[in-house]
């Protein structure tokens, strides 16, 4: 496909953004809902977007991640601020699960001057990071290590977080659909964020806006069993309706 300027720019822009709206395009580039529909439509066709209610992403398949280094790099400014968010409103001196995820990972880079931590963890960079921190003490669940991100999950690994109940759960999430599911991509890795929910005296998701609208294979929970969502981006349609029937507190990170 001969790519006019404005398809390109388009796709860069959810490239860098993530998921956007038919209406936030058309405010961007100045243009009718219409010729964003005819632009959206003709990238569709092409397998460069896909469509959702409302809006476009890049393609995504359900059954497989990104690469963990891809995932680092992208989005790296929202995670960043949302890690400060998170790390504001965690306590001296409180007990947290933290599981896998690169939104995690800048999560324990904020809590390096935090103290009195006790921090359990199924992710081997979380540990490494914290356990640099003399004031925090650091319990890494056993189970099969994941070779590509360093993860641990399996039988074991949720056997091991059984044992506890901390103050604050913080899991990070592939994707969560318009129907309110929270999904992932590893049915290893959300038996172990499932437990940790369970665990959890309070839960908080850490979430940039790519991450709505994306689609993941495995079920992990509903948005209504979250108490705190941290994001970069105001939540679109009907995430806005979900959060607000399901009394949960949305922190965006500016």
């Amino acid at each position: 496909m001969n790519l006019a300027p404005r398809h390109t720019l388009l796709l860069d822009v959810v490239r860098a953004h993530g998921p956007q709206t038919i209406e936030s395009l058309a405010e961007r580039f100045g243009v009718t809902l219409q010729t964003v529909r005819r632009d959206v439509q003709r990238l569709a066709e092409a397998g460069l977007l896909s469509r959702f209610h409302g809006g476009v992403r890049l393609p995504g398949s359900t059954t497989e991640n990104i690469a963990y280094r891809q995932r680092q790099a992208m989005e790296s400014e929202a995670k960043a601020r949302i890690a400060r968010a998170i790390a504001q409103r965690v306590p001296n001196g409180c007990s947290l699960i933290l599981n896998i995820g690169t939104t995690i990972e800048a999560v324990a880079h904020e809590l390096l001057h935090h103290r009195g931590l006790r921090v359990i963890t199924n992710n081997l960079h979380v540990a490494a990071l914290l356990s640099t921190n003399p004031d925090c003490e650091v319990i890494v669940a056993g189970g099969l290590v994941r070779g590509a991100d360093q993860g641990i999950v399996g039988e074991a690994t949720v056997d091991f977080m059984r044992q506890f109940k901390v103050d604050i759960g913080l899991i990070g999430i592939s994707g969560i659909e318009a129907d309110g599911t929270l999904r992932d991509f590893d049915y290893r890795e959300v038996k172990v964020a499932r437990t940790i929910l369970e665990q959890s005296r309070e839960v908080w998701l850490a979430a940039d806006r790519s991450k709505f609208n994306r689609p993941a294979m495995v079920e992990l929970a509903r948005l209504n069993e979250v108490d705190v969502l941290f994001t970069d981006a105001p939540p679109p349609a009907p995430f806005d309706t979900l959060l607000a029937q399901g009394d949960v507190e949305c922190v965006v990170a500016d």
